[in-house]
């Protein structure tokens, strides 16, 4: 299926390799190379000194938070769900449950830190990230909670991959970035009522 949740056609089109200028060559090949040459990177190409950017602070959120993976994307497909990002939770399930996530787990994500058998870190994490996208803060009542399972390394990662993937989901919205062929649509995430 090629539809994303909002836009069922791109606001910005991806571009083709051979419409590529050496300067997004050089940012866009290695992806390529690496069998990733995804709809986002085509997309962000158009400006590549943004998606240069863009990969430097995603890299440290992706590979190098103080968070173990599972926990980094139990947070990012909570912010996909919440921001109703069809493309950040396809991308993002596979990702997931390479992370250790299973199925049940990733149905549960969608109802929150409120569905049972949630361990106490990880109903944290995704209060946490609740917080921040209804409110942009962390309660003082969560972020004590935090911080006695956390260290602060990790409490403030916790606040830069919610952060990040919001832009990311904004982004993937706003442009209407289209799934990539390899990937399935949830109809629970794109489910939208303003």
């Amino acid at each position: 299926m090629t539809n994303s949740m909002r836009l069922t056609t791109p606001r910005i089109e991806p571009l083709n390799p051979s419409e590529w200028t050496d300067e997004q060559r050089a940012v866009l090949e290695p992806f390529a190379k690496q069998g990733r040459l995804y709809n986002i990177f085509t997309t962000l190409g158009r400006n590549p000194t943004a998606l240069r950017a863009f990969l430097e602070w995603g890299g440290y959120v992706m590979r190098k938070t103080a968070l173990a993976a599972r926990e980094r994307e139990l947070l990012i497909l909570r912010v996909g769900y919440l921001c109703r990002a069809g493309y950040e939770w396809a991308q993002h399930s596979r990702l997931g449950m390479q992370a250790g996530l299973t199925e049940e787990e990733l149905n549960r994500i969608k109802h929150g830190p409120i569905a049972s058998k949630w361990s106490e870190r990880e109903r944290l994490l995704l209060q946490a990230a609740d917080d921040l996208h209804r409110t942009y803060f962390i309660s003082d009542a969560v972020w004590t909670k935090l911080q006695a399972h956390y260290s602060d390394a990790q409490c403030m990662d916790i606040v830069y991959v919610v952060g990040h993937y919001t832009q990311v989901c904004m982004i993937l919205n706003a442009f209407g970035i289209q799934l990539d062929a390899e990937l399935t649509l949830d109809a629970d995430v794109t489910a939208f009522s303003s």
